[in-house]
């Protein structure tokens, strides 16, 4: 079954557009309001008022969902719902606890559907929270802890997932989305299977209305704006950028420079990300 809707060409802007068809996955259009928290926009301004994250503003309004993402679940926990998160490519599901009774969003994973039950043990079941150390070479994990108890930090996002590829007696090795192969503690918790929503990467978003929906603002080149705008800015008609590298608004390299720094934990990665 398809999950993917692809507009008619009706429109020059139409044509390709597609979107996730909701109406086969989700089974509520309605959130769990006490789970909800008003989100603030800020326009990619900071406290001062100054852009420090340029190409954002607008948008739909939107409420945040509070996730769980140590999914610590004594006796199990029943899925109720499967709903559209605003905030995030993935969807998630809400499910009760059935040792406190309580209620609480996670994000939703692949294979999994209302009416389950998932737990935190060592079975290897799709959904269940299981320490690195007891899943099997080869399978497919998401939602993962750098550092034991944490909470989940990476692999979050719509269809992802990682492949163990070895383990030994102190860490456990993942192939992440990036293709970066990296070391992680194998007291690290981590969700059996992919993250739910995989179709979300042949998504055509098609228009720039859809973007402005998003809350994102247009992207102006450089080289069309004046010399006081941008390194890039200026000459005559369509002429070259008229330097031997291209630089950022702020005469940085653009393009090829390293920028981040080194961290402490750059010593578990054990092959650099692909370049893209």
């Amino acid at each position: 079954m398809s999950v993917l809707k692809v507009y008619k060409p009706t429109t020059a802007s139409r044509r390709k557009t597609s979107v996730v068809d909701y109406s086969k996955i989700l089974t509520t259009d309605k959130p769990y309001k006490k789970l909800l928290v008003r989100k603030k926009k800020s326009a990619g301004r900071n406290s001062r008022g100054k852009i420090t994250i340029r190409h954002r503003g607008g948008g739909a309004r939107k409420q945040v969902r509070i996730v769980d993402f140590k999914r610590n679940f004594e006796k199990g926990a029943k899925i109720l719902t499967i709903e559209y998160d605003p905030n995030r490519s993935s969807f998630i599901s809400l499910v009760l606890d059935l040792k406190t009774g309580e209620k609480s969003y996670l994000l939703h994973t692949k294979g999994t559907e209302v009416g389950d039950v998932i737990c935190a043990n060592t079975e290897i079941k799709d959904g269940n929270t299981v320490a690195l150390k007891d899943v099997p070479v080869g399978n497919f994990v998401s939602q993962v802890e750098l550092r034991p108890g944490q909470g989940a930090k990476i692999i979050r996002s719509a269809g992802v997932y990682a492949t163990v590829t070895a383990k030994d007696e102190e860490y456990v090795t993942l192939k992440l989305p990036s293709g970066e192969i990296r070391k992680f503690n194998r007291t690290c918790n981590c969700v059996i299977n992919r993250v739910g929503n995989e179709a979300y990467e042949f998504v055509r978003i098609g228009k720039a209305g859809r973007q402005r929906h998003r809350g994102k603002r247009p992207t102006v080149r450089g080289k069309v704006m004046n010399p006081a705008d941008h390194p890039h800015g200026g000459g005559e008609a369509r002429n070259s950028i008229g330097m031997k590298y291209p630089k950022t608004p702020w005469g940085k390299h653009a393009i090829g420079a390293r920028t981040r720094k080194n961290k402490r934990s750059n010593k578990f990665i054990v092959k650099r990300r692909k370049k893209k």
